[in-house]
């Protein structure tokens, strides 16, 4: 019973660490996601107005929120301090 116990505490340790989902890397990975989505709302929203100026400058509003919560991810990745993840506010 005692090795079977070990086997399966050995096949669990592999398993997480081959899955190499940090606390951090989850964190990273939520923050773009959420950028994501707030870009994505951003981009159907601007196909949406009939003022080609707005949409414009909401597309570009939705690439700039891409890029600050790439930036924000890869700052929490290098574990260069606390970041937040709201992009709401962006």
């Amino acid at each position: 019973m005692k090795i079977l116990m070990k086997a399966a505490a050995a096949v669990g340790l592999l398993a997480l660490a081959a899955c190499n989902n940090t606390a951090t890397e989850n964190k990273a990975d939520a923050i773009e996601a959420n950028g994501a989505n707030v870009a994505e709302n951003l981009e159907a929203a601007a196909e949406n107005m009939s003022n080609d100026q707005a949409a414009e400058a909401t597309e570009n509003k939705a690439d700039a929120v891409r890029e600050s919560t790439e930036n924000k991810a890869d700052a929490v990745r290098e574990g260069n301090g606390s970041v937040e993840s709201n992009v709401s506010g962006m």
